[in-house]
């Protein structure tokens, strides 16, 4: 064995340095470590999205209730005040169209209901249920057009004149199978080479027509449904077979019933405008609906009553509503014929009536629209001292049941009354007045529409 004495070993100090040194990191101003927390769970995820959610749904809510009471509001201050532009006020709206100037350049008196007057002659008609047609001079008075020189042309002037027209069509009817009072004329008939002259100034008297027929016209699709009557009695009923029935509504809330005649005329009562009613901005035409709504509907920029009506009688009770812009014509909106001159309906003849009126006498509004079939009243029988007596003029028709049961009511004011014939239904009368509903011995009384047919293309004309 070795020993080793008188030396010392010396061990090596443990160094701190790493093997493999890396370069030294010099701090820089602005950096800083990021924290070490721990990575968002899907859960947590999801909780922030759902509250994201929520806020943009509680804004909608919150934005949508806001909206809604600025239409309530709206509707409520229309129905109180009129709202003059130009000042900045408000007034009353019993002080709109007064006939005082409340407002600065009296907008209040501006749009207004007016009335007008026919004291002329409308120069084109249709007459019979052959649908003949007919001009007038002062001279000669009425006359059947033959169908001699008639073109394609005259057919599209001739419908023009009388007001909606869509896809118009003429035939010859044999003069021969006309009603007595019209096979012996006198007639009229067109000049040859007439291009642009209107229709009942282009025409020559004849004693009789070389073709031996006159001229029959079909204007338009008026009066056409898919199928074939506030009515007490009546059933429910669907906009589609009855698609120019309208609710005319005043500031939200249906006031009378009316009917289209073309896309943008609508025929109603006069009774309809009266004592604050005669301000135009808070009407609305609301069309296309079997079920009454307060939304929509089309804005209205011309009233225009009969200048005959008299309010203490109900004479004379039509009056017409132009459109804004017109409807766009479909299967739940389109226009009623117009009933040609001597239609010639018998006392007894069923016709139809619709409307949202009252379902009973002092009763409620009816929300889906009604229709009750009632026939026509001899007016000897109306007229007579047991039923509604002197009351009762040229202007007026009657129709229902004498015991009772089926009548229009309140709420119906200005609706149809409408018969088919051939393949088209025919306004005949408006819903005008009567005492109670359905009471015995006082059937509903309607204003005649044969007899306001002249002023009903007047106005069309004059505001065209």
């Amino acid at each position: 064995m070795k020993v080793f004495s008188g030396t010392s070993t010396q061990v090596p100090q443990e160094s701190t340095r790493p093997l493999n040194p890396r370069p030294a990191v010099v701090p820089r101003p602005g950096r800083h470590r990021r924290p070490m927390t721990a990575p968002k769970t899907q859960k947590d995820k999801a909780s922030k999205r759902k509250k994201v959610l929520l806020t943009i749904l509680s804004v909608v809510v919150l934005l949508g209730i806001l909206a809604t009471a600025a239409v309530f509001i709206k509707k409520l201050i229309d129905s109180k005040y009129f709202f003059c532009k130009q000042s900045f006020k408000f007034i009353p709206l019993d002080k709109a169209c007064d006939g005082i100037h409340d407002c600065t350049g009296g907008e209040d008196e501006i749009t207004c209901v007016s009335s007008f007057k026919v004291n002329t002659t409308f120069p084109v008609r249709l007459t019979s249920s052959r649908n003949v047609l007919q001009v007038y001079s002062a001279g000669a008075g009425w006359r059947s057009v033959c169908s001699d020189n008639w073109t394609p042309q005259l057919t599209q002037r001739a419908c023009k004149q009388l007001g909606y027209t869509n896809k118009p069509s003429s035939t010859s009817v044999r003069v021969e199978t006309l009603m007595l009072s019209m096979k012996n004329g006198p007639f009229a008939a067109v000049s040859s080479g007439t291009t642009t002259t209107p229709v009942h100034q282009a025409t020559v008297d004849r004693s009789a027509c070389k073709s031996g027929s006159v001229v029959s016209l079909s204007c338009s699709d008026c009066g056409m449904t898919g199928s074939k009557g506030r009515i007490v009695g009546g059933t429910d009923a669907l906009i589609e077979d009855w698609p120019w029935q309208v609710s005319l509504q005043q500031n939200g809330r249906h006031t009378c019933g009316g009917s289209l005649v073309s896309p943008r005329w609508v025929v109603t009562a006069a009774h309809c405008f009266t004592g604050s009613k005669k301000e135009l901005s808070g009407w609305r035409v609301v069309s296309g609906r079997t079920f009454l709504g307060t939304l929509g509907g089309t804005y209205v920029d011309r009233i225009i009553l009969n200048g005959d009506y008299d309010t203490s009688r109900n004479d004379y009770d039509i009056a017409m509503m132009r459109l804004s812009s017109p409807i766009s014509v479909g299967e739940a909106r389109k226009p009623v014929c117009l009933p040609p001159k001597s239609f010639g309906l018998a006392a007894g003849t069923v016709m139809a009536v619709t409307g949202w009126g009252y379902l009973e006498e002092n009763g409620k509004v009816s929300p889906s629209l009604q229709k009750a079939a009632i026939p026509l009243i001899d007016k000897a029988k109306c007229s007579s001292p047991t039923v509604y007596g002197s009351s009762i003029t040229p202007r007026m028709i009657c129709a229902g049941y004498l015991e009772g049961k089926i009548d229009a009511c309140q709420g119906d004011s200005g609706g149809p009354l409408v018969y088919f014939t051939s393949s088209q239904w025919h306004l005949v009368g408006v819903v005008s007045w009567g005492v109670g509903c359905a009471r015995e011995r006082r059937p509903g009384v309607y204003c005649n529409v044969e007899e306001m047919s002249n002023w009903i293309q007047t106005v069309i004309e004059k505001n065209s």
